[in-house]
């Protein structure tokens, strides 16, 4: 048997755009520790790119399922909507 880890298995590549870079990089700064193990993410532009990797579909749909909710959240208290 192989020690080395099993490879992700379903992988999924985001980009989320936003009305201005400024907007972009506070969302992001405000989700980005969430993240950490889970999403790969950065700014590009206006948009954050986000790239997950996961064992199966069911648990990369739950991670882009949190990332999305927190990403929405986010977003209301940095650009202050309602």
């Amino acid at each position: 048997m192989s020690s080395e880890p099993e490879a992700p298995k379903v992988r999924c590549s985001l980009r989320i755009q936003f009305p201005s870079g400024e907007e972009a990089s506070r969302v992001h700064k405000a989700v980005e520790l969430d993240n950490q193990g889970y999403v790969s993410t950065r700014v590009d532009g206006d948009s954050i790119l986000a790239e997950i990797e996961a064992s199966s579909l069911n648990s990369l749909l739950h991670t882009l399922d949190d990332l999305l909710s927190c990403t929405t959240l986010a977003e209301k208290i940095v650009t202050k909507r309602h």
